[in-house]
């Protein structure tokens, strides 16, 4: 069975039916949307949703410095007067 990610759960009636009650029902938490017993969707909160898109930018840009480091051999020295 798959594991469900989320502290509340609802079916997809549930959500169609009465979708500003499941809100305040979960009070600000994720809530996983099923479909048969299984996760279909998670439905998270707009500020949580923006912290994960942060987190996930910020890994990107750390890939990119990684990737930079390890080219930094390639790198010409140069000092302000050069420029």
């Amino acid at each position: 069975m798959q594991q469900i990610l989320a502290p509340f759960s609802a079916s997809i009636s549930e959500l169609k039916k009465n979708p500003t009650a499941l809100l305040n029902k979960a009070e600000g938490e994720t809530i996983a949307i099923l479909n048969h017993n299984l996760p279909t969707a998670y439905l998270v909160p707009a500020e949580q949703y923006e912290l994960l898109m942060d987190k996930l930018e910020d890994y990107e840009l750390g890939k990119i410095v990684n990737e930079r480091q390890a080219e930094k051999y390639l790198a010409i020295e140069v000092t302000l007067d050069d420029l």
